[in-house]
């Protein structure tokens, strides 16, 4: 279990707000207004280890979740992508995933879009992503035309259309993607892994939690906690009831 000599944080961090947004295996919501995910229960885990009493999960977009948190609208965002734009915004904790891009597909994959750029050299082929996220920057790199590339608030927006068959493929995480395929409400969509170079691990993009940057005390604790608990064989254990392998986790654990 989670180490027992974890450090505390200060009294005003008795309850702690962490937003979200609806991104199965991530963070969702269940029945009952239960909110779950790896992202979720990685946070509880490290949360209550050092101290917090209280977690609050508030919901939100993905165009909110810098802003948010940079405003101490709350205290933590889910682990989102690195990048150094980001970074000037809010301070981010430890990576705690290394994952590679896919898309959904309608079933079949008719058009065989297996990359950003089989998209790019498809005429007539359209690709969502969310505003914001990396797949957006990734898409334009490949070369995929602004007029072929359809942006979305939420991934809930951009099944619909990708269902509706307004858009050939939708950009996310591999893993993100194998586990909306396999939803009962998403049948007919197809995971799509994308064909890319070997790779090092170093080279694979992280996620991480983000806070703040006058949250600093907050962000010191959960860091210090997190490197004891990243590639326990609790965490591990969590992590695999959402599809997590070692492959996603290696990369990021402490030595």
């Amino acid at each position: 279990m989670i180490s027992t000599a974890a450090p505390t944080v200060s009294l005003r961090h008795n309850k702690v707000v962490l937003a979200y947004i609806e991104e199965p295996p991530f963070g969702f919501t269940i029945e009952g207004g239960i909110v779950v995910g790896s992202d979720i229960e990685l946070a509880h885990e490290v949360l209550k280890a050092i101290g917090v009493r209280t977690i609050e999960y508030r919901l939100t977009t993905f165009a909110e979740l810098l802003p948010g948190a940079a405003s101490e609208n709350w205290d933590i965002n889910v682990p989102l992508f690195l990048t150094r734009a980001r970074a000037e915004y809010v301070d981010f904790s430890v990576p705690v995933w290394a994952l590679r891009d896919g898309f959904l597909v309608k079933g079949g994959n008719p058009k065989r879009l297996t990359s950003y750029e089989a998209v790019a050299t498809e005429e007539h082929a359209r690709l969502g992503v969310i505003t914001g996220q990396v797949q957006h920057d990734a898409a334009k790199r490949a070369g995929i035309p602004p007029a072929r590339i359809e942006q979305f608030a939420t991934q809930h927006e951009a099944l619909a259309v990708l269902a509706a068959g307004r858009i050939d493929a939708y950009a996310s995480t591999a893993l993100g993607n194998r586990t909306l395929a396999a939803r009962v409400e998403h049948a007919g969509l197809s995971a799509v892994s994308l064909e890319s170079s070997p790779t090092r691990d170093d080279a694979i993009p992280r996620g991480a939690f983000s806070f703040s940057q006058a949250n600093r005390g907050l962000r010191e604790a959960f860091d210090a906690q997190l490197r004891v608990y990243l590639g326990s064989h609790d965490h591990r254990r969590r992590m695999a009831r959402y599809g997590f392998t070692d492959a996603e986790i290696d990369p990021v654990v402490q030595g």
